[in-house]
């Protein structure tokens, strides 16, 4: 009778254990051990909500073990709680898209003290270490818009530019490779610099005021649909300034992000162009190169299988993943991951 009751309790034990270490396994599976955390940087950019919304997706389909996202809302202080309370919570590796990229090294050398890598998602950390940034060529971004606007404008005219946080590398990347080939190739364009802090609204005020001393402006460059898309057309509408490509006075513009709004105004007619950045790959390459991080696996540079190019960076390694130029001629390829939204 003993025996039997000894092997009851042991069969409950085992069962209770059992129980119990399911539920406390993440519901995306995985081990518990090997939990990722990822940060999010903002929630006022239609490309930042985008991205959160194939990082979820992409969390789900391949059962990975996350602590519950967070949002540091572009600031560096809260990034660094947050990454705070991913190191309490138990994480082995962190994912995150720091705004400011200088004032990241410290969050980045308490994370490498405790032996957890990075991957840093759109941008490249000034300094401190990371396993994997995953971006693609921003200084690519400003010459492809260079080359467009010089194209379209034949080479003379005045051009706003948007510029991002110049404390970001890409607002720099962007800006830098934009200016420089301006310079080289077309000094006849005069090119306003309007710094916004990626903030919409400075933008609008600020090409309200640059529309007002330059009526004839012919172009303009928004490194950021997500955050100047809405309010730069909103105020070209105003002003019964959003005039059809080929007629007079029509102001040509390039954009950078490729969301789904971008696309809708070029088949519009309100913007002529935009630098797709592929938020699709961004979440499944930050995710890949974090479990690859986990796995302990080692990183090369060159060619890789999804039609990027890994290089070596002075604080550890760049996957550049490809960033095509979308205008009326290509709007409607299904490979755009915009154009895959709700499929």
């Amino acid at each position: 009778m003993r025996l039997r009751t000894t092997t009851a309790l042991a069969c409950v034990a085992l069962l209770a254990s059992t129980v119990l270490a399911a539920c406390n396994r993440d519901s995306g599976g995985g081990s518990s051990s090997d939990k990722i955390g990822i940060d999010m940087p903002r929630n006022d950019s239609d490309f930042w909500n985008s991205y959160q919304d194939y990082v979820k997706k992409d969390i789900k389909a391949d059962k990975l073990s996350t602590l519950p996202l967070t949002n540091s809302q572009n600031d560096i202080g809260r990034l660094a709680a947050n990454v705070q309370t991913f190191t309490d919570q138990g994480a082995k590796a962190v994912i995150m898209a720091p705004q400011d990229t200088g004032a990241v090294a410290e969050t980045l050398n308490t994370l490498q003290e405790k032996k957890i890598p990075v991957i840093s998602v759109d941008t490249r950390p000034d300094k401190g270490k990371v396993y994997m940034v995953v971006r693609a060529d921003n200084r690519a971004y400003g010459e492809k818009a260079c080359k467009y606007l010089g194209e379209q404008l034949k080479g003379t005219g005045k051009v706003a530019e948007f510029q991002g946080d110049l404390a970001s590398i890409n607002g720099r990347d962007r800006s830098e490779a934009f200016k420089s080939c301006m310079t080289e190739n077309y000094p006849k364009i005069k090119v306003f610099e309007l710094a916004t802090e990626w903030k919409g609204e400075v933008a609008s005020a600020k090409l309200q005021s640059t529309l007002a001393a330059n009526p004839d402006l012919s172009g303009i460059y928004m490194q950021a649909g997500g955050v100047f898309l809405e309010p730069t057309l909103a105020l070209l509408e105003q002003k019964k300034l959003l005039k059809p490509a080929g007629t007079k006075g029509h102001i040509t513009i390039i954009s950078n992000d490729g969301i789904p709004q971008e696309l809708d105004a070029i088949r519009a007619g309100k913007i002529d162009a935009t630098v797709s950045q592929p938020a699709d790959l961004y979440a499944k390459y930050a995710l890949y190169w974090a479990k690859k991080a986990l796995d302990g696996g080692k990183v090369k540079t060159g060619g890789t299988d999804h039609d990027s190019t890994i290089i070596k960076i002075p604080n550890g390694y760049e996957d550049q993943l490809p960033a095509p130029l979308v205008t009326k001629d290509n709007v409607d390829d299904p490979k755009l991951w915009a154009n895959q939204l709700g499929k």
